[in-house]
């Protein structure tokens, strides 16, 4: 399970160092992509087969569904860290996602996100209101 927030840097070649408690999950390959509020998705390859069977079952006549599976495997890029635990970012997910040098990677269950820190503290700020009155109805059985 990918936990915390971590603030690495992106490098002159636009590789990231991946945080150490997520490594071990991902030394095997990991899949970036496209996701939601302009940031990147980071699936260890095990989990990406798991979304991928899931949109699998997403019916062919949905055109919402063929337009969504479009873009976010159309920007998925299958990669494997360094000895160092780096991974490269591709230019086009660095460009969606906005990223600077300064980054915001955070844990967010079975995948992290690797987000523009600056992005991040903005996206926090303006969701920590609506986290702290959040109450059953959105999230059934949870508190």
């Amino acid at each position: 399970m990918f936990l915390g927030t971590h603030s690495p840097r992106l490098d002159e070649k636009g590789r990231l160092i991946l945080p150490a408690k997520f490594r071990d999950e991902l030394a095997e390959g990991l899949v970036l992509t496209r996701g939601q509020e302009r940031c990147i998705y980071v699936f260890s390859q095990k989990e990406f087969e798991k979304v991928h069977e899931q949109m699998r079952q997403a019916p062919l006549s949905s055109r919402q569904a063929r337009d969504y599976i479009r873009v976010f495997l159309s920007g998925a890029s299958d990669e494997v860290p360094d000895k160092q635990g780096r991974v490269t970012i591709p230019p086009a997910l660095r460009s969606y996602a906005g990223l600077g040098r300064e980054l915001a990677v955070i844990g967010a269950g079975t995948r992290a996100e690797i987000w523009d820190a600056t992005a991040w503290q903005e996206y926090l700020e303006e969701q920590e209101n609506a986290f702290s009155e959040t109450d059953e109805d959105t999230m059934p059985g949870i508190f």
